[in-house]
C-alpha cells in the first residue's frame, strides 16, 4: 500500500474505489490527543480491507481516532463513514449543507433518484434511459450503509495533527463541500474542489443550489487567493501550482460554456446538447446521469447570466436570449 507521509503528523491514504479514478485519497493526522481523519471512502469490501491494512501499517488502534471529518456527501467520500464510526467510536462531522443533503439523497425514504429521473426526462432523455439512471442511482444506497450519526460542522477552524486548520466552504462540486487550509504550512486539503488532471464534476441536482457552476467558479477564485505550496486532492496527484491549475480549470469551463452556447442558441434540449458534447464517449447510465447534470449546470449558468433563455414546454429547450452582454465570472 502506497501510504504517503506528507509531514511528521500527516499521512495520505489511498483507498480503492470501483470507479475509473481507482482511488480516493483520505487523510490521517497524528495528534497529541489522538488521530484525526478526513474522508472515509466508498463502502465495499476492498475499501474496508484497505483500511485494516492502513491501521496495521501505521500501528494505529482505530479506537484512537478521535474525530472524522467528511468533505462532502458523495459516496466515494462519505460511504464508509458509518462503518468507520462503528470501528472507531468517533464522531463524524460534515458541512451543514451536505448534512442536509445526506438526508435528501441517502435516507431510505429518499425520492431523489426518482426526481433525477424526472429531471432527465423533462430535459429530453428517453424514458428507457431515465429509468436506467434511476435504477443505477438507487443501487448506490447500499454503499453508504450503515449511516453514521452525523454532526454539522460549524467551526471555522479545527485541530488536525496538533495545529489549527481553517475550514473553507467551497460550494460547487457539492453544495456543502469544504476544504481545510493551514496557512503556516501553506497546505490545502482540497478533496474534489481541485484535481490534477480531470476537472471536478459540477452538476445541477433537484432541490440543490440553482447555479452550482457560478458557485464553483466563485469558490475557485476564493481558493486561488490563498498562499498554497501543496494542494492535497481527493483523487490523483498532489498539485504544486495552485494558481496555474485554477486557471486551467477556468479555461476549461469557458470553453465548455462557449460550446454549449453554440449548440443551444438555435434551440435544443439538454440531452441533445450533452449527446454532442460527450459523443467521444460510450456512456453508461451512471455516466449519463453526470453528463446530464453537468450539461444542465452550464446551461443554467448561461440562463442566469442572460445569454440563454429557458423555454419550458413538453420538453425543456434552451435557446439564444438575444442579449449581447455576458460575463463569465462575478468578481470574487
Amino acid at each position: 500500500m502506497n501510504i504517503q507521509q506528507i509531514s511528521e503528523n500527516l499521512y495520505r491514504i489511498p483507498i480503492p474505489v470501483p470507479f475509473p479514478m481507482k482511488y480516493i485519497y483520505c487523510y490521517l493526522f497524528k495528534g497529541k490527543e489522538g488521530w484525526e481523519m478526513i474522508d472515509a471512502g466508498f463502502n465495499y469490501p476492498a475499501a474496508q480491507e484497505a483500511w485494516w491494512e492502513v491501521f496495521s501499517y501505521l500501528e494505529l488502534n482505530p479506537k484512537n481516532i478521535r474525530v472524522i471529518y467528511i468533505t462532502h456527501f458523495h459516496p466515494d467520500h462519505f460511504g464508509l463513514a458509518g462503518w468507520m464510526q462503528q470501528v472507531t467510536g468517533a464522531p463524524v462531522y460534515i458541512g451543514m449543507e451536505d448534512y442536509q443533503m445526506v438526508t435528501r439523497v441517502w435516507d431510505p425514504q429518499s425520492i431523489q433518484a426518482k426526481r433525477i429521473g424526472e429531471m432527465c426526462t423533462q430535459n429530453g432523455v428517453s424514458a428507457v434511459l431515465s429509468e436506467q439512471i434511476v435504477e443505477h442511482m438507487e443501487k448506490l444506497n447500499k454503499h453508504v450503509l450503515p449511516m453514521p450519526e452525523l454532526t454539522p460542522l460549524t467551526d471555522q477552524e479545527v485541530l488536525l495533527g496538533n495545529e489549527y486548520w481553517q475550514v473553507i466552504h467551497t460550494p460547487g462540486h457539492s453544495d456543502g463541500h469544504i476544504c481545510f487550509y493551514q496557512s503556516k504550512k501553506r497546505v490545502l486539503i482540497a478533496a474534489d474542489h481541485i484535481l490534477d488532471k480531470i476537472t471536478p464534476n459540477i452538476s445541477l441536482w433537484p432541490g440543490c443550489r440553482s447555479n452550482p457552476l457560478q458557485d464553483y467558479l466563485d469558490s475557485l477564485q476564493k481558493i486561488k487567493l490563498l498562499d498554497v505550496e501543496q494542494v492535497l486532492p481527493g483523487h490523483g496527484r498532489i498539485i504544486t501550482h495552485l494558481s496555474d491549475r485554477v486557471d486551467e480549470i477556468l479555461q476549461h469551463h469557458e470553453q465548455r460554456l462557449d460550446k454549449m452556447y453554440s449548440l443551444a442558441k438555435e434551440g435544443r434540449t439538454a440531452y441533445q446538447i450533452a449527446d454532442v458534447v460527450f459523443s467521444h464517449k460510450e456512456l453508461t447510465p451512471h455516466q449519463w446521469r453526470f453528463a446530464m447534470a453537468e450539461t444542465l449546470a452550464h446551461l443554467e449558468f448561461l440562463v442566469a447570466n442572460g445569454k440563454l433563455a429557458k423555454i419550458e414546454d413538453e420538453k425543456i429547450v434552451y435557446a439564444d436570449s438575444g442579449k449581447e452582454e455576458f460575463v463569465y465570472l462575478r468578481n470574487p
